[in-house]
């Protein structure tokens, strides 16, 4: 049974009717939610629709997971665990309501990234939040857990803490462990320098499943000048070490600059010898603090060589390195192609093999997903399609969520590649990569222009899309 079957099967019309979810009037449950939990064992009194509903999804898991060569076993196993569960819910919600998508249309976001607090102990010269103290209208304690509650309202499955520096805040342990209460998977973005034993075992308490620590040279004069404050380099290592030997899922990330670029190869090797299992690299975006830096970001010709090197890394299987660089799908999946390997990375959050299929998934999985699968919470409740782009699109303090993802015009733009300009419009990898939205907005004000760090800005300049937007000159 092919990939394409399965999809054709998840389009029609009476299939998605028959999955969509509802809430029952007689037990206020969500449907197809209830389908699930049925259909992983967990024990309650079900309505005869919903025994029904669960049969079916039942039928369409099997179907997927033959055409996918997924064994049943491992994922009925997985779907007990929350934020597995509601990812799937999730996708089948958003395909019985949009249809089967390029790229996949969400109805509601997958990842939200939170940037927790303003405050910040550091200096960081491409910081995108300008951090430095907290700000006067950041949310209450209260307020954070009711948009916890929101989150998990709305089956998000991952909440990734940042900031700013999050761990400056002491009710970030409460609300992470709420976070993890409700189900969500929980993680968070640090500087590294505050990771000592007693945080260490207090983000333990608080379920926290992963960390990210961010590291900019392999040399520590470079990584302190960049981060603004001596001692921020070694203080940032020993919290990378602190972080394997108490067993967390450790990242570290990279932003990528002129300043760093071949020190990269000297920071995935100390990763590798600390025991880090995962290295991120960030695209550089001329934003926040980081437009006094504009000229530090990389020529089109570098990013690509830089993306071909970090693929190479992958495929030796040492270390997952990634890139939120969306180009890094469309590199993979050519590289895969030239080279005959079955791995690709269609978004930052993981790589992917199917042992032949990833390259079906790669145009529905769709490279940036700013507004598309996340979205960004600031420290006053205000929403931006993601931590980069400083769009507004709505305030949790008096807007649901909910509200916020399906009514945005800003948001609804970014998931429709139809709507891009230039050469990405016409890219024949826009279903795959589609640009960054956030280096479109940053260089050009317009978050549907042409990225300037693509390779294809050497075929065809993005000064003609400007000539083309004289508004913008």
């Amino acid at each position: 049974m092919s990939v394409e079957v399965f999809l054709s099967f998840l389009e029609n019309p009476l299939k998605r009717l028959m999955i969509r979810s509802s809430i029952s009037p007689k037990t206020g449950r969500n449907s197809l939610e209830s389908a699930l939990n049925l259909l992983i064992g967990n024990k309650a009194s079900y309505s005869l629709n919903e025994i029904i509903l669960s049969k079916i999804i039942s039928l369409v898991l099997n179907f997927g997971f033959f055409a996918f060569d997924i064994n049943k076993r491992d994922a009925i196993k997985a779907l007990k665990i929350p934020y597995f569960r509601n990812g799937l819910l999730n996708v089948i919600d958003s395909i019985s309501k949009y249809g089967v998508n390029k790229p996949l249309v969400l109805s509601s976001p997958f990842l939200v990234v939170w940037n927790y607090t303003n405050a910040c102990n550091l200096r960081c010269k491409h910081c995108y939040q300008s951090a430095g103290g907290p700000s006067p209208d950041e949310l209450t304690t209260e307020e954070r857990f009711r948009i916890v509650d929101q989150l998990s309202e709305n089956k998000v499955s991952a909440l990734a803490f940042s900031g700013g520096e999050p761990l400056i805040r002491e009710d970030l342990f409460r609300v992470a462990r709420y976070a993890h209460e409700r189900g969500l998977y929980v993680s968070i973005a640090t500087n590294g320098t505050l990771l000592n034993d007693n945080v260490l075992e207090k983000l333990k308490d608080s379920c926290v499943d992963y960390i990210e620590i961010s590291l900019d040279s392999s040399k520590e004069e470079i990584h302190d000048s960049f981060r603004g404050v001596r001692g921020a380099f070694k203080r940032t290592l020993r919290g990378i070490k602190n972080a394997v030997e108490k067993r967390f899922y450790t990242c570290i990330a990279i932003t990528a600059t002129k300043n760093n670029l071949y020190e990269i190869p000297d920071i995935i090797n100390i990763a590798k010898e600390i025991g880090v299992k995962r290295v991120i690299v960030f695209n550089f975006i001329p934003t926040g603090r980081g437009k006094e830096i504009e000229d530090l970001d990389l020529s089109p010709t570098q990013r690509e060589d830089l993306l071909k090197y970090l693929y190479e890394v992958l495929t030796e299987g040492r270390i997952e390195v990634l890139s939120t660089a969306p180009q890094y799908s469309r590199v993979c999946l050519q590289q895969s192609i030239a080279t005959m390997r079955d791995l690709l990375a269609p978004t930052h959050f993981s790589a992917l093999s199917f042992h032949g299929r990833t390259k079906r998934l790669a145009g529905f999985l769709g490279g940036c997903g700013a507004g598309r699968l996340y979205c960004a919470i600031q420290p006053n409740g205000l929403v931006t399609p993601c931590v980069f782009m400083p769009i507004v699109v709505g305030d949790l303090r008096n807007q649901s969520l909910k509200e916020v993802w399906l009514n945005s015009r800003v948001m609804n733009d970014l998931r429709d590649r139809n709507r891009l300009r230039g050469r990405c419009r016409n890219c024949k990898y826009r279903d795959i990569c589609g640009g960054c939205r956030a280096r479109a907005y940053a260089y050009y004000g317009d978050y549907l222009a042409p990225d300037p760090g693509c390779i294809r800005e050497l075929e065809e300049p993005s000064i003609q899309y400007l000539k083309s937007q004289p508004s913008l000159i």
